[in-house]
């Protein structure tokens, strides 16, 4: 079928975006699905640094690609082996499917799974397929989702079932921003009664482990970020208190568990620093392949720090999505709040503008549903 897309022809060019136009909107061949695969219908897709960080160069991957990992839809189809979805469900999509055969997969989201690690790396879906072409030549698969177009085929494993009382763009949220923040703070950070919670870098992943931190509701929990538009709103969210970084140093700030967000050595730093004896040290980010941090071995030692590095929320799809949608019902999650935009498949090159300068928490494209 002929689809929609996105598609970031050549990496690494330079900023402003929306004028070297490294992503074009075009029009793509889809196949259909196999056995185990699934066509789905986007609804709505968010924009995250895990794009931006392909766009950049900073994550090197290969190119024609078909971007968008942040997705949500409607079945429209599915393959043969696929026995427990229908046509017209809603499903959010996750960027990393589980294989349930590897090691990773054993470790019940603590690593992550290593065939789909694979598959994501080659840009393919799960068990190798690909099913994106355009005027002949082949169109690579981003994270097993390519969810920046009017329509997508992913593996099974690489979704998960949501009620239709969540809407598109929420559910969308869910998948990545709300998954890997929230996830790191229940299966990683793991605080008890009374503890603090400081979280370092207030984008869409920040800012979700924020509201989840809130909604759990275990102690006080603190934002860190540059800007004070996001600091603003971290207020506004319920965040005890928020610093920028110079602040929280010239201060001596301190959590008892802090997590980093933000994907930058710094912050990295700022963390370790605000970190409590005893405390957790949780880092998500995902900065340059190239970037180094400076933390003292010895405080490691003598305060019995630990640190701990946190992949897609330390998260199982399937288990700790539908709980952060029944947070969401509850109205116990505001993701709503963290929608700075709605915007077009038009607009995605000036929209990584912003996001690539800190201007925006999470960008929605959503689709017109014809």
């Amino acid at each position: 079928m002929r689809i929609t897309g996105a598609v970031l022809e050549e990496i690494g060019r330079p900023r402003p975006f929306a004028e070297s136009t490294p992503i074009n909107v075009s029009e793509l061949e889809l196949t259909d699905p196999g056995p185990t695969e699934v066509l789905v219908k986007i609804e709505a897709a968010g924009l995250c640094h895990s794009d931006l960080s392909v766009v950049d160069g900073n994550r090197v991957r290969p190119t024609p690609m078909l971007l968008g990992h942040e997705a949500a839809g409607v079945v429209v189809s599915t393959g043969d082996e696929v026995s427990d979805l229908e046509p017209g469900q809603r499903v959010v999509m996750a960027f990393l499917p589980r294989c349930e055969d590897c090691a990773g997969c054993a470790t019940g989201g603590r690593l992550p799974c290593i065939n789909g690690t694979k598959s994501n790396n080659a840009g393919t879906l799960l068990r190798g397929t690909r099913h994106l072409s355009r005027d002949g030549e082949e169109v690579f698969h981003h994270l097993g989702v390519s969810g920046f177009a009017t329509h997508a085929v992913v593996d099974r494993a690489s979704l998960v079932p949501v009620d239709s009382d969540v809407p598109p763009e929420i559910a969308a949220v869910l998948g990545c921003a709300v998954l890997t923040g929230g996830g790191a703070l229940l299966n990683a950070v793991q605080p008890e009664e009374g503890d603090t919670i400081m979280i370092v870098g207030l984008g869409g992943v920040g800012m979700s482990a924020l509201i989840a931190a809130i909604a759990e509701g275990k102690g006080d929990v603190i934002a860190v970020d540059n800007l004070a538009d996001k600091l603003e709103l971290a207020r506004q969210l319920g965040a005890a208190a928020a610093y920028t970084p110079a602040e929280v140093a010239e201060q001596g700030i301190k959590a008892d568990h802090v997590m980093e967000c933000a994907g930058h050595p710094r912050a990295f730093e700022t963390a370790f620093e605000a970190t409590r004896p005893g405390g957790r040290t949780v880092t998500v980010g995902l900065p340059d392949p190239s970037a180094r941090a400076s933390i003292s071995p010895l405080t490691i030692t003598g305060e019995a720090r630990t640190i701990i590095g946190s992949y897609l929320g330390s998260a199982v799809p399937a288990r700790d999505i539908p709980r952060f949608a029944e947070w969401w019902r509850a109205g116990r999650l505001p993701v709503e709040k963290l929608i700075t935009r709605k915007i077009t498949l038009d607009d995605i090159n000036q929209a990584m503008d912003e996001l690539a300068e800190g201007r925006a928490v999470r960008q929605v494209i959503v689709f017109d549903g014809e």
